[in-house]
């Protein structure tokens, strides 16, 4: 018996299989033209609609057994008005699929998503069942959440984090800045991991939000004051990681005991894994860090009682 997963962020398309213990994920980015900052929704939309079938059948070819339950991201986040049209290519996917094979779906946000597969990768799913504190850092989102169980699944709070510039729009920026391909993560990490120096620009953090959008301002100054790449990608990186960890450093004062979780692409980054070296932070894999969709499968089996 196996559950599946799908998931249809503004980023990449994604699949997924799961059967207990093990599973398997695929997915595929969305092409952004040279220069571009990511896609408008509806062409992000056409992309996922495109791309479902050929990705479903890939999938489908490397696991065995019978549907047990399907796990859809249907929304951003758990809030009340969250809503992208981009999952709704996943929600008709997983729904004409789950009528077909007269299995129950289960509708997830795309966040509960991201939690879910950082901690089944990490091989932490003992977790669910206790509080935790969890960053969720990605393209568009940059949160610090209060976790907690919710039946067999789980429910996030957003306590902290930044309301305008989130860390991987900073990180695609400054990407963009440097003649790096959307998204940027992955080439920024490598390029910072050449440079010498130290230098950071302090992100004022009194409490648990914070602004990154002078962050921006500071690294464009810095590059044209003639920095290198490889220096101007490393600034950029250690002012988000020192922010993120300043929070942090706030949130486990006044929630002290909880295990301190990351999820989202940026949560790979190398940098900021190694600003909290000296904490007992849970990363998992990289490819689990980024969109994907075995979370909903993770959380669709444990919704069935499996």
């Amino acid at each position: 018996m196996i559950t599946l997963g799908f998931d249809t962020s503004n980023y990449t398309t994604s699949a997924a299989w799961f059967d207990g213990k093990t599973g398997e994920n695929h997915s595929r980015l969305l092409d952004v033209k040279p220069g571009e900052l990511g896609l408008r929704q509806s062409d992000a939309l056409f992309a996922h609609v495109q791309r479902l079938p050929a990705l479903f059948e890939a999938l489908m070819e490397r696991c065995a057994g019978s549907v047990r339950a399907i796990g859809v991201s249907t929304r951003p986040r758990e809030a009340e008005g969250s809503y992208m049209p981009c999952f709704v290519a996943g929600t008709s996917h997983a729904g004409v699929l789950g009528t077909a094979l007269r299995v129950p779906v289960h509708a997830f946000s795309h966040q509960q998503g991201h939690l879910a597969a950082a901690l089944w990768s990490a091989d932490r799913l003992d977790l669910m069942d206790r509080p935790f504190l969890a960053w969720h850092l990605s393209g568009g989102t940059t949160e610090l959440l209060w976790v907690g169980p919710n039946g067999r699944g789980l429910t996030a709070r957003r306590i902290g984090g930044t309301a305008d510039l989130s860390a991987g729009q900073l990180i695609d920026r400054t990407g963009k800045l440097l003649g790096l391909p959307f998204p940027s993560g992955k080439a920024l990490d490598a390029l910072s991991g050449r440079a010498m120096g130290q230098e950071a620009f302090r992100v004022k953090c009194p409490d648990l939000e914070f602004s990154l959008s002078g962050v921006e301002n500071q690294v464009r100054s810095f590059h044209g004051r003639g920095a290198p790449p490889e220096e101007t990608a490393a600034f950029a990186l250690r002012s988000v990681a020192g922010a993120v960890l300043s929070a942090t450093r706030h949130a486990l004062s006044a929630h002290p005991g909880l295990p301190l979780v990351f999820s989202g692409g940026v949560s790979s980054n190398s940098l900021l894994r190694g600003a909290f070296a000296e904490m007992e932070a849970v990363f998992c894999p990289p490819q689990y860090a980024t969109d994907n969709a075995m979370g909903p499968a993770v959380l669709a089996w444990r919704e069935e009682g499996a």
